[in-house]
């Protein structure tokens, strides 16, 4: 019989491969959470998915969530320091058209 790590569909395999043969060098601490939220996490799990891969690619996505949103306060004050020394601004209206323009053309392009 297989071992437990090479049971599953090709795509599966690959990925515990990837992530067997990545030599990973840290650990995120365990977390205690309710049953509750323990079996609500089992029950999504994708067939062949283990938690701990769940688990990382959970906190790949909260990192990058957390880094996009760092970057876009990071915009906002640097905007709000020239508007500061410059006193020029782009009226609102005239960043609403545009933001609007851009969600239309990709709406268009996505119905396409």
């Amino acid at each position: 019989m297989l071992p437990a790590f090479l049971r599953g569909g090709v795509l599966a395999n690959v990925v515990r491969l990837h992530y067997i043969l990545a030599m990973k060098t840290a650990v995120i601490p365990q977390v205690r959470v309710e049953p509750k939220l323990r079996s609500d996490l089992d029950s999504v799990l994708l067939p062949g998915e283990t938690l701990t891969e769940f688990v990382e690619a959970s906190v790949r996505r909260a990192v990058e969530y957390r880094r996009v949103q760092t970057d876009f306060a990071a915009r906002c004050d640097a905007s709000l320091a020239a508007y500061e020394r410059s006193g020029i601004s782009i009226p609102s209206d005239v960043v609403l058209s545009k933001l609007e323009a851009k969600v239309a053309a990709r709406v268009k392009q996505l119905r396409e």
